[in-house]
């Protein structure tokens, strides 16, 4: 099954041929350590230490939202890192930061981005082993610069989507659209409190801080990984319904799932109608996929509550022979393949922008 084809000028994460063409292709030396490689869905390379050590590892983007301001920035792009290393189920321990800031933004802005990044850090548990810091011609917001993050673990000690079982229950964390719905709503309130009211905007808002998924992981892997807990990936361009079809694309297994059965916010349906943009498949950081043994979902829903992070059932992971990629279904019909359209929230943001600044 293929990816849906780029329109022209789209923006975001490129397709999977292209992943597969130019970059899968094209991964340099070949070394027997390195256990985890890339692969579609796999956000976390594992490298082997020797012994019973691994090293997990895994980099993003970080960004400057000037309409959130430069501590409520700083700590979204600690937590896009944090997230997907913790998707893992290990603690994130170290970051490289490299910032390639725009010319225009003042040093004491940078210097304001970087002291709350440190402190996002330093309630993380995350020293900040080295990176790079400056201000180039061609850059700017909101993407400036990118980051890893690793942390040392043991061999068995750890998980990624490659190990969903047949039978698994699938389960997603909050709900849909999560991301898009608090970074718009900042953006462009005007557009919302327009459209769907003052008290819709205030929801819509409130939930920048939902934008992470470290909790959820934290509290997913306590309920027994590998045991019951047998996956995680978080669900961020393409929102769930692209994070579903890259989780079956890394366990080489057909991902079933109920389309009435995900969850979506009220304040992320009017946002997301506010902007004609799908909220199950637009980006949703702060939505955390997992996969679970059957007799272990009562545990995980239970380690899930604990942590306060709302949790729902969708579906389950096929039968091995059965293909891969995404099934749904909708009011008990037969589940048919389904490919994500592309997200079009990048391309949504920098129109608001545009119209903004026109």
């Amino acid at each position: 099954m293929i990816d849906k084809p780029w329109r022209p000028g789209q923006q975001g994460k490129v397709p999977r041929e292209f992943l597969e063409s130019a970059v899968f292709s094209n991964l340099g030396a070949k070394r027997s350590s390195l256990i985890v490689k890339p692969g579609h869905g796999l956000d976390n390379a594992v490298i082997s230490l020797g012994g019973s050590k691994v090293l997990v590892v895994t980099s993003d983007p970080l960004s400057v939202i000037p309409s959130i301001g430069m501590t409520e920035s700083a700590r979204l792009s600690v937590h896009l890192l944090a997230s997907d290393l913790t998707t893992s189920g290990v603690e994130p321990q170290f970051a490289m930061l490299d910032l390639n800031l725009p010319p225009e933004m003042e040093l004491a802005a940078v210097g304001a981005y970087l002291k709350a990044i440190g402190d996002e850090c330093g309630k993380l548990g995350i020293a900040i082993a080295g990176g790079h810091t400056g201000r180039y011609p061609g850059s700017g917001y909101t993407v400036v610069g990118g980051g890893m993050m690793f942390s040392v673990a043991g061999r068995d000690a750890y998980v990624t989507p490659a190990m969903a079982k047949p039978g698994d229950a699938v389960l997603v964390t909050k709900g849909a659209a999560i991301g898009a719905t608090a970074v718009l709503a900042h953006s462009f309130p005007s557009t919302i409190e327009k459209k769907a009211g003052a008290a819709m905007l205030g929801k819509a808002r409130s939930r920048l801080r939902d934008c992470s998924t470290v909790s959820d992981a934290r509290a997913a892997a306590s309920a027994g990984l590998r045991e019951n807990v047998t996956s995680m990936h978080d669900a961020t361009e393409g929102g769930v319904l692209g994070g579903l079809f890259e989780l079956s694309s890394a366990c080489g297994l057909p991902v079933v799932v109920r389309c009435e059965a995900i969850h979506v916010p009220e304040e992320a349906s009017a946002v997301c109608g506010a902007f004609g943009l799908d909220p199950l498949t637009t980006l949703s950081e702060g939505t955390l996929i997992v996969t679970c043994r059957p007799g272990g979902v009562e545990g995980l829903r239970a380690s899930l509550a604990k942590a306060r992070v709302d949790v729902y059932e969708i579906g389950r992971i096929g039968r091995r022979g059965q293909g891969r990629g995404l099934w749904m279904s909708s009011g008990g019909s037969k589940p048919r393949a389904y490919v994500p359209e592309p997200d079009r929230y990048w391309e949504t943001y920098a129109d608001g922008v545009a119209r903004q600044l026109g």
